[in-house]
């Protein structure tokens, strides 16, 4: 197998490109913002070179947009929404500084941070390493922890991306963790194929916060046409998958996307943005608000660490 990493600049970014020289598979990543997945391109059934993420076109747009739309970056400490940005933990009321214009903290602390790359290699597959220690930022997450994430290019369109949590304190820490990668697959979401398999759908109010409830959710257990259905919506996933958690599949381009979350990434949060050119598949370890309701909040005693892992599969038929 032949692979290579290279550094390059594009638009204002610096990309960490890891590629697969047999293929011409790619794998942007951006390093300074947030460890954001940026590119993973393709061969399509022209042999021409497409993009399976919706990405911000320079980092000047970046810049502009991050917090409105959040196209790809990590979330940690939490994912989703948290309402007034105040939570409870350990007989202690915190609110975190800056809050979305709907009045809820939004996606965590990192999307933006300057990630430090810290390993690179090349044989047998394409693999990079960066990493964040996150200091006592916001008053709001008064902790201390580090943050690492592993980008692995395996043959045959295959993406890993693992984050290790280390909480760098003497306290224990309230964390969850989640990505926020926007597909697309070419035309219009209405005109791909869904499929997940989900326990059921979180219960939410008007702000997208859980009420506490679950109901039962089957609408895409077999894969279906998308149409004009709008999610943005949270669901529990079936534990113990032998087959992809989530699959996204547009006939007219022959384009298919699986996802293959570990176990520690029960929830599948979906949202269809109204330009319905791409859609968001969110792996989470944690339901939003979960900072408070506790579905799926990890407490990390000091020195201890937590792994997430979720592979993507790209496949053309």
């Amino acid at each position: 197998m032949n692979f290579t990493i290279r550094h390059v600049e594009q638009d204002g970014f610096h990309l960490v490109n890891l590629i697969d020289e047999n293929s011409g598979t790619s794998i942007g990543v951006l390093p300074g913002f947030g460890a954001t997945l940026h590119e993973f391109l393709v061969r399509d059934r022209s042999g021409s070179l497409f993009n399976v993420i919706d990405n911000y076109r320079s980092a000047a747009e970046l810049k502009k947009d991050i917090t409105r739309t959040f196209k790809g970056p990590k979330l940690s400490p939490f994912p989703c929404r948290i309402p007034d940005g105040i939570y409870h933990f350990e007989g202690r009321e915190y609110q975190f500084r800056h809050l979305f214009p709907d009045g809820t903290a939004i996606h965590g602390l990192l999307y933006d941070k300057p990630f430090t790359v810290t390993a690179e290699n090349a044989d047998g597959a394409a693999m990079v390493s960066m990493e964040y220690d996150y200091d006592n930022d916001d008053p709001g997450y008064p902790f201390q922890y580090h943050c690492l994430v592993r980008y692995e290019l395996h043959p045959g369109n295959q993406l890993e991306v693992t984050t290790t949590v280390t909480n760098a304190g003497d306290t224990t820490i309230p964390i969850a963790d989640g990505w926020h990668p926007y597909w697309r697959l070419g035309g219009r979401a209405d005109d791909w194929r869904l499929q997940f398999h989900s326990e059921a759908i979180v219960d939410f109010d008007d702000r997208l916060v859980p009420t506490g409830g679950l109901t039962q959710y089957s609408l895409f257990a077999a894969s279906r046409l998308l149409g004009d259905t709008v999610l943005d919506n949270c669901f529990v996933l079936k534990p113990e998958l032998v087959s992809a958690a989530c699959e996204l599949y547009n006939p007219s381009t022959g384009l298919r996307i699986s996802f293959f979350p570990d176990a520690n990434y029960p929830y599948l949060q979906i949202y269809t943005p109204p330009t319905r050119d791409s859609i968001a598949v969110e792996n989470l370890s944690g339901a939003p608000d979960c900072f408070n309701n506790k579905m799926g909040l990890h407490l990390l005693q000091p020195s201890h660490s937590q792994i997430f892992t979720v592979r993507y599969t790209v496949s053309i038929d």
